[in-house]
């Protein structure tokens, strides 16, 4: 395999029929890759602050790939040593030096409110201080409404695009937060393609235990509230327990007779902790490429794990280069 392969996961589907007509439904990463390609837009990407290995490599891929242009913003010295150090060439790249951290990232913000660049993407940062320069009310991006983390994933069966929120942004949500992080996914999944989004509110059971489990609660009126049309065109199922959502025997051993149940599209959980332990056991464990951005705001923010591999720093790019063409 070569070392873009690796890096891309891209292995030049032919998906030229699927991409005629709109809306086209996005069902691999693959896809969004090619689509964001085909648009023939190279978006601007403000990466703050830059000077970390894989961060540049995948920003640089996605330059090779023709669907981004690197604005690289930090120490000069650093990344051109790291560049070196790992031979890759950035001298063509466009560049504001900041030697400190977080007036990097706000040189970043700057960029995008000026026009001068399409996208935000945090480099070797806290995801607490980009995103406080994101939601700055004086300097900040304007947000739609609350700010929330979304993954994206291929299915077992590799047959379409699964999301997962919020495992980055919002700590301990209420029903309230729970319902607006719901909108934001719901978006993203129109967005790719997914007319009528299913959704599974993720909890420990399928039945309400309340107190003991508030989230279970929480998954049932939020149920009960799409059922009365909250979220618009959508399904919404909870509580559902993660083997529930995503597979269909198990649902069937467990008589869940539900459009939902073993078909999600949205995976929804209860705090960051869960989300968090869900993203990192799908990366670490099952050894999936996840695309994450964070949405809710006038830009789609690129805010990869530091421990992501450089092929998921590149797949949020793409993904975050698909959404902002809307």
């Amino acid at each position: 395999m070569s070392e873009e392969a690796r890096i891309t996961g891209h292995t030049e589907p032919d998906i030229s029929e699927k991409l005629k007509g709109a809306p086209m439904t996005i069902t691999s990463l693959d896809d969004i890759i090619e689509a964001v390609r085909k648009n023939g837009k190279k978006t601007r990407v403000a990466i703050a602050p830059c000077a970390e290995e894989f961060v540049m490599r995948s920003a640089l891929t996605a330059h090779q790939e023709g669907i981004a242009e690197p604005v690289f913003i930090g120490n000069k010295k650093k990344a051109f040593s790291v560049a070196k150090q790992h031979g890759m060439k950035i001298d063509d790249c466009e560049f504001y030096e900041e030697n400190d951290d977080a007036q990097a990232v706000n040189k970043a913000v700057s960029l995008f409110n000026e026009g001068k660049t399409d996208l935000i993407m945090k480099g070797l940062i806290s995801t607490s201080v980009i995103l406080k320069a994101i939601l700055n009310k004086q300097t900040g991006v304007p947000t739609k409404g609350i700010i929330s983390h979304v993954s994206a994933f291929e299915s077992p069966e590799g047959d379409r695009l699964i999301l997962l929120t919020d495992a980055g942004v919002n700590i301990k949500p209420n029903l309230q937060r729970k319902t607006d992080i719901l909108r934001n996914a719901l978006d993203v999944a129109r967005k790719l393609g997914i007319e009528q989004p299913k959704a599974a509110i993720l909890a420990a059971t399928e039945k309400v235990n309340y107190p003991a489990m508030p989230a279970t609660l929480d998954a049932d009126i939020m149920a009960k509230m799409s059922a009365e049309g909250a979220f618009g065109d959508a399904r919404v199922t909870g509580p559902l327990a993660l083997d529930l959502a995503l597979s269909i025997s198990a649902a069937a051993c467990k008589g869940i007779n539900d459009p939902v149940a073993g078909s999600a599209d949205i995976l929804l959980t209860p705090e960051i902790e869960s989300g968090n332990i869900l993203y990192k056991a799908l990366t670490t464990i099952a050894g999936k490429t996840l695309a994450s951005v964070v949405v809710g705001s006038a830009v789609p923010i690129v805010v990869p794990s530091r421990g992501d591999s450089d092929s998921s720093k590149f797949n949020s790019i793409a993904l975050a280069c698909y959404l902002a063409g809307y």
